[in-house]
């Protein structure tokens, strides 16, 4: 059912669709939104309405729809247009979800990679399901009149039906979003699909597609044998020396952002004419899978793993399928180039050892504490990034501020900082753990603090507690070991936390420091004084042998502290750079680079890292917060950023080739 903004009959029309139809749970959204933003799940007619008055009153559709929750399983399938005209449908992903207590495939479990939502391509239906899926999902495609691709979401109902629920005539297009997914698993590199999608487009329109781009060879599985195998031999062969081996995923709370780096980084540096980049996952075993392309485009690294143990098998189950849908594309000669081999399993010792050079694309754990640092150091393997002992001290949050604290005369300080053993926390009862947090505060000189693990990524674990309650809540989920603090456990609490996968010994309780209130308002900067201080992050590159800090960053926040996806997620978080004259003095900014240089110094940093912290706007001095010497490389990191607004500006690709210079 719809309803219209500007009819008064909202309420009559709910209660009557729900009675009509028994409905005990329902789905709220825009007419003609996407398929993610102001979507809800409810349970009655009372909240249908209140949902559906908010999606008006925010003005997000004139209508919007109301239809009955899905019982069922969710999938989406990827539709191309041939040479021909004709449609197409890919290989379906299934999406593996707990629908319990309202949960839905919403923007984050879409867009940034988390265990809330388990992706399966190919679906664990019969083949006979996928086949009514593709044929329904083609003549779908025909009946709209769409054109050069689409994507449709839909149901596998419990009693065998098919729904479909959203068309979306253009996919996302995120680095491993479900048109580059699907593709992979016929052959279809990036490059690849998109030639495909516009040269269809312009045979269209009669425009004559560019000559010259790069032509790979076609396998043979793919049923097209006449391509030009020796230049791709010839291309290959003259990186072949050349070859880099990026290592990402592994067990800690941010190993799913290590995958969006590693494959983020891989992408880059496959426009590289320099590098033969080759993706590698650490599984959560500690052993190393070669992947293949279209294994890489997974969204975690629980799908990848799972994924390579099963892939001999999906193989040969699949190959009638994929022959099938290569036969309809009817793809002429190199325009399908990745070749389909089944990932190779090996233990990290063997890894290293075949390895010429690797690119540490880890977070947390032995990707960022010296231990991997340290066996490569020992094999001789050149790899990014800073040494053994320089990532171990980085590492350590409150050995990293008694480092810095030996730069106050420089204008560089730390925020206060304790560190407590857990096993005395946990021994306190409610009057005692009062009297702690008291005490705690007065040393901070705090009212509120910061708590962290004294060892871990940037992100995990990371929370600002504002009372006594807080910091029990908090150590009752370290104690039952919880993946995530959910939202609303703590005071003001903006979005739920990723907690450590390691067990943790001690906490460390750090100043909270005021800043000014910087915020983004429909595309404007607002702007009110308070303290003079900013929080900024600061990627360093070495040149030559040498550190030279790039422009800072502000980070714009809308809760008290960082969240993952203000770090790591696209559309998300808010970073300007430079921060702005004349709200910053160009002096200061220029001041606080000389002093981070003198940072990253003191704690050894070597080739490249990113340093968080506070400035102050008019002297540029500095509060740093913690320095990362293996900073997270996604498509939206903000030392990307950095790097474009350096003199002569850096590319994304021109600046990873930097930072392996510098290693070699």
């Amino acid at each position: 059912m719809v309803l219209k903004i500007h009819l008064n009959d909202h309420k009559k029309v709910i209660d009557r669709f729900f009675k009509e139809h028994d409905i005990k749970r329902a789905i709220v959204k825009p007419a003609t939104g996407g398929s993610s933003i102001g979507v809800h799940s409810v349970s009655t007619a009372a909240e249908a309405l209140k949902k559906a008055q908010e999606l008006f009153s925010r003005r997000m559709d004139t209508r919007v729809v109301i239809e009955p929750f899905c019982e069922g399983i969710e999938f989406t399938v990827i539709v191309l247009q041939n040479r021909f005209g004709l449609p197409v449908a890919i290989l379906p992903t299934e999406m593996e979800i707990d629908y319990a207590d309202h949960q839905i495939f919403d923007f984050r479990k879409k867009y940034l990679a988390t265990r809330h939502v388990t992706y399966h391509c190919p679906p664990r239906f019969e083949n006979q399901v996928v086949e009514r899926i593709q044929i329904q999902a083609e003549q779908l495609f025909k009946t709209m009149g769409m054109q050069d691709f689409a994507r449709f979401d839909g149901w596998l109902l419990s009693d065998g039906n098919i729904w479909f629920s959203d068309f979306n005539p253009i996919s996302g297009m995120e680095q491993n979003s479900f048109l580059f997914q699907q593709t992979s698993r016929i052959g279809m590199s990036h490059a690849d699909l998109l030639k495909y999608i516009v040269k269809n487009a312009c045979r269209r329109h009669n425009i004559p597609f560019p000559k010259g781009y790069r032509e790979f060879a076609v396998g043979e599985e793919h049923g097209i044998v006449n391509s030009p195998q020796a230049k791709s031999i010839i291309s290959l062969s003259k990186r072949a020396d050349k070859e880099v081996n990026i290592l990402f995923g592994g067990k800690t709370a941010e190993r799913q952002v290590s995958i969006m780096s590693g494959t983020n980084v891989w992408l880059k540096l496959r426009k590289s004419e320099k590098i033969q980049p080759n993706p590698y996952l650490l599984d959560t075993k500690g052993e190393v899978w070669k992947l293949p392309y279209y294994l890489t485009l997974n969204h975690t690294v629980e799908e990848i793993e799972e994924t390579c143990k099963t892939a001999e098998k999906d193989e040969k189950r699949l190959h009638q399928l994929k022959t099938r849908i290569l036969d309809k594309l009817g793809a002429m000669p190199g325009e399908i180039n990745e070749p389909i081999f089944l990932p190779q399993k090996m233990s990290l010792d063997d890894f290293i050892k075949q390895s010429k050079f690797v690119f540490i694309g880890l977070h947390g754990g032995i990707g960022e504490d010296g231990t991997l640092q340290n066996k490569l150091e020992k094999a001789k393997v050149p790899f990014n990034g800073s040494g053994s002992k320089a990532s171990k001290l980085c590492m350590d949050k409150y050995q990293t501020g008694l480092t810095v604290k030996a730069l106050e005369k420089e204008g560089i300080y730390t925020a206060n900082k304790t560190l407590v053993p857990l096993d005395k926390l946990f021994k306190l009862k409610s009057a005692e753990l009062k009297t702690f947090w008291e005490s705690a505060t007065k040393e901070l000189d705090s009212k509120t603090v910061i708590v962290k693990p004294v060892g871990d990524g940037c992100s995990a674990g990371i929370a600002r507690l504002y009372s006594t309650n807080d910091l029990a809540a908090y150590l009752k989920h370290v104690q039952k070991k919880s993946a995530v603090i959910p939202m609303g456990e703590l005071e003001n609490q903006h979005g739920i936390i990723e907690m450590p996968t390691e067990p943790m010994h001690e906490l460390l309780l750090e100043q909270f420091i005021s800043t000014d209130q910087v915020r983004v308002v429909d595309n404007e900067l607002k702007w009110r004084t308070q303290t003079e201080w900013i929080e900024i992050t600061m990627g360093l590159i070495e040149k030559n042998g040498k550190l030279y800090a790039m422009n800072p960053s502000i980070t714009v926040t809308s809760g008290s502290v960082l969240t993952l996806e203000e770090k790591f997620q696209g559309g998300t978080g808010v970073n300007i750079t430079p921060p702005p004259e004349p709200f910053v003095k160009k002096s200061a900014v220029e001041n606080a680079k000389r002093r981070m240089e003198k940072v990253a110094n003191a704690l050894g940093i070597q080739g490249y890292a990113r340093i968080d912290a506070f400035m102050h706007v008019h002297t540029g001095e500095l509060i740093i917060i913690e320095a990362n010497s293996t900073p997270g490389l996604t498509p939206s990191t903000v030392i990307y950023h950095q790097a474009l607004t350096e003199k002569p500006s850096m590319n994304p690709t021109l600046f990873l080739e930097s930072i392996i210079k510098a290693a070699k």
